[in-house]
């Protein structure tokens, strides 16, 4: 499973800044700072007690092991915020993920569970890009989003 989140250059796609939630807006200036891998700033958005789980492959992490994974990952990465959603003190982002040479394309699911104004709790799940499978695309149905 890919874990990279941190070596991502996020490259944010952003409504207008003054429609926005502060919590949102907090969200997006952690991301801008895992673009240049500084754990110390990074560490400020999370609760010390908080619970990252990664689904797909069955890891649960503390945020200083979480860190340290994303921190370490090998290569360059980049990556684009498709959606965001937000509740009271949840926010659900949708994350395209890649390296920048493009060999790979992930999609990544992400719920932050927010108690005043830190991440408690964090679930990704991570999904590879591919085709269609071929007993569907033998079907004819279907058609590509973009």
């Amino acid at each position: 499973m890919m874990t990279m989140l941190y070596k991502l250059a996020w490259s944010l796609v952003r409504s207008d800044a003054d429609a926005q939630d502060a919590v949102q807006q907090a969200l997006l200036r952690c991301w801008e700072r895992r673009q240049h891998i500084r754990p110390d700033a990074i560490r400020t958005y999370f609760h010390p007690d908080a619970v990252i789980c990664w689904h797909c492959s069955n890891e649960r992490f503390t945020v200083e092991e979480f860190i340290r994974a994303n921190c370490e990952y090998p290569g360059s990465w980049d990556g684009e915020m498709e959606r965001m959603e937000q509740t009271e003190n949840r926010i659900i982002t949708v994350t395209h993920v890649y390296p920048t040479d493009r060999s790979l394309s992930f999609h990544v699911t992400s719920f932050f569970h927010l108690v005043n104004d830190k991440i408690i709790t964090l679930d990704e799940y991570w999904a590879d890009d591919a085709p269609s499978p071929a007993w569907r695309q033998e079907m004819h149905i279907g058609r590509p989003i973009r």
